[in-house]
């Protein structure tokens, strides 16, 4: 079985959706307030419906750290993710429960990344390679290492939280999540990228940690 370490950098909606997000914004608001429609399409990068993928980090068991970024073609960096998913799977036996022998192993994977890339497939037609059981309260084929750690309370744990308590150096240096738009207004998408590598590199170890592996050290 492989595992398939994983993490996503996201952006608020694209222009070209900002028309349809401001009539959406005027329903529920009685006057328009620039500084509350900016947070409103700020927000949008934790939505599938009309954020966008930037980059996808990944690393294949013990392999380096790599990420699928392609300037401006979200499309394109989601056909390589599913390729990438399609290449490490086998066909399962049971069609009705079916196992393709790959586990996803991220940091609230279940209700973010996994399922953020999921949803921008369905808006750009890229079709998945098949359909990942979501279902909860285990860990396989999905491993979220926040759900896994709380064991499954209403509440979680950022990875830097948890990445210092075990132990592992945080991933977070000179740039965190919500600076990601701003990084990106400023051409800096190599830092963006290289910060999603380390946020994968720093959830393989918290992995380790977790399942009791010993970590052959830091790969990228």
């Amino acid at each position: 079985m492989h595992k398939l370490f994983l993490d996503i950098e996201t952006l608020p909606a694209a222009e070209k959706d900002q028309k349809t997000l401001k009539m959406l914004f005027d329903k529920k608001h009685d006057e328009f307030d620039q500084e509350k429609f900016d947070e409103f399409l700020s927000k949008t990068s934790f939505d599938g419906a009309f954020g966008q993928i930037l980059c996808i980090g990944y690393a294949v068991d013990d392999d380096p750290v790599q990420h699928f970024y392609n300037e401006n073609n979200e499309k394109k960096t989601l056909e390589q993710f599913w390729d990438l998913v399609q290449a490490l799977s086998i066909a399962p036996r049971n069609q009705q429960y079916p196992d393709y022998g790959l586990l996803f192993v991220g940091h609230n994977v279940m209700d973010f990344d996994l399922r953020f890339i999921y949803q921008r497939s369905i808006i750009l037609g890229v079709k998945p390679a098949y359909e990942i059981s979501f279902a909860r309260y285990r860990n396989y084929p999905i491993f979220d290492t926040m759900k896994e750690w709380m064991k499954w309370a209403n509440s979680g744990v950022g990875l830097e939280y948890l990445a210092l308590a075990l132990g592992i150096p945080s991933p977070k240096d000179g740039i965190d999540g919500s600076q990601v738009a701003e990084f990106h207004k400023k051409g800096k998408d190599k830092e963006i990228c290289e910060y999603c590598q380390r946020d994968v590199a720093t959830t393989r170890d918290v992995y380790r940690k977790m399942v009791f592996e010993n970590s052959p050290g830091r790969l990228f």
